[in-house]
């Protein structure tokens, strides 16, 4: 089979399982972090150096929800488990300056928490394993709409990066900004980073002080990230209020 073919088979193979994607890092990262930590090259940061981190998430939580508040349904932003799904090709607002923004932002949201570990291999092999997996997906990804949309595709891709924004190129989306839409979607990654982050951080004192131990800013940041996490999903599974129509 000639590498096209190859790339494109494993990235269609990867995309149905993405979601075992941060399994593993969660794993490497945690029991990494608890070599470090007992071998003492690594200490529990203060709680407003993972404050920082947390920006570098919020950075990419940013990226996602520019991107997902303009985005109209059937584009080639809303894929599912099964495959590939684009009844449009999606060009503007942030499309127009990258191909793939909410990779993008899923890249600083997942860095967040491995900046908690704080280990430059790790942080490395991080940045690879990211690469190397989601270079697959989204070669296939651009397989598929190449195949559906032509010409159209190839001169929106030519001029358009693939993962570093060119942002002179930025295009004023088609679509208003729709907060609903942010809120509908985002707001399971949202507590899934602070959890992950308040777990490590867990872990860290945990290793140190051999006692459970949360410091009170965290239970705080922790603590609003679950009320809104839980408001969300309740307004989610038992309301239409999020619900917006195209999007």
């Amino acid at each position: 089979m000639a590498l096209q073919e190859t790339f494109e088979e494993q990235g269609n193979w990867l995309f149905k399982r993405r979601s075992y994607f941060p399994i593993i890092i969660l794993t490497v990262g945690i029991l990494w972090y608890i070599f470090l930590l007992h071998n003492h090259e690594v200490s529990v940061h203060k709680w407003w150096v993972n404050l920082l981190f947390l920006c570098v998430g919020f950075l990419g939580l940013g990226i996602r929800i520019f991107t997902i508040g303009f985005t109209p349904a059937g584009t080639s932003g809303r894929n599912t488990d099964k495959g590939q799904v684009a009844e449009q090709l999606n060009t503007s607002g942030i499309y127009a300056m990258v191909r793939h923004p909410l990779y993008l932002g899923n890249f600083f949201m997942w860095l967040a928490p491995v900046l908690i570990i704080s280990d430059m291999w790790f942080i490395l092999f991080f940045c690879a394993f990211y690469w190397i997996y989601y270079e697959r997906i989204m070669f296939a990804e651009e397989q598929f709409l190449r195949k559906k949309f032509g010409q159209t595709y190839l001169d929106w891709a030519n001029k358009t990066p693939a993962f570093f924004p060119k942002f002179s190129q930025y295009k004023k989306a088609n679509l208003n900004f729709s907060l609903k839409n942010v809120l509908k979607r985002e707001y399971s990654g949202f507590f899934g980073m602070i959890f992950i982050m308040t777990m490590l951080r867990m872990i860290g004192f945990a290793v140190t002080t051999e006692q459970f131990y949360l410091d009170k800013p965290w239970i705080i940041i922790f603590s609003v990230a679950f009320v809104i996490f839980a408001l969300l999903k309740m307004l989610k599974k038992f309301t239409k209020v999020l619900n917006v129509e195209g999007r």
